[in-house]
């Protein structure tokens, strides 16, 4: 029984990263059903880590980008609970933070609301000068700099990432 409790994390992310694949295919309408059941079978207060995955994931599957906010905010709120409480998927969920923040300022922008777009992107440039160099850390620098683009931030001329690009 203990052996199945433990394996079961695995299970669900695994489902989710089988939708996640359908939606990259280009399946969206199917993928936004496939991941409400699982939500559905998750609920509202299953495991953190996995209401934070599939929120976050669930989110761009949204037609409106007022139920998109919606769920990038539950995937925040479900990261912020895996943080506050030490529990061990905290160091997977700190890497997703910058993505979070991205998608949520991205979200803000979309829906005219420029204050909040602007503070969450500053929390992504925050949250991401902790990220590898690689195709991961990359992609989300690259959405960072595209974003504070739109907005006019000009970030380029202000910050400086971690490391060196090529």
């Amino acid at each position: 029984m203990e052996r199945q409790e433990q394996t079961a994390p695995d299970t669900v992310l695994t489902r989710i990263g089988q939708v996640v694949m359908l939606h990259h295919a280009g399946d969206r309408e199917e993928a936004r059903h496939r991941f409400l059941e699982l939500w559905a079978e998750i609920g509202e207060h299953g495991d953190p880590l996995h209401r934070c995955t599939l929120a976050h994931y669930l989110a761009d599957t949204q037609d409106d980008p007022g139920d998109e906010l919606a769920w990038d905010l539950r995937a925040l709120t479900a990261a912020e609970e895996i943080s506050a409480d030490g529990l061990p998927s905290g160091e997977a969920v700190r890497a997703f933070y910058p993505s979070l923040h991205l998608n949520l300022a991205d979200d803000y922008l979309r829906l005219g609301r420029y204050d909040a777009a602007r503070t969450h992107l500053r929390r992504a440039r925050r949250t991401a000068a902790a990220l590898a160099h690689d195709r991961y850390g990359d992609g989300v620098w690259a959405a960072i700099e595209r974003l504070e683009s739109r907005l006019g931030e000009g970030g380029g001329a202000t910050w400086t990432p971690f490391r060196q690009r090529p």
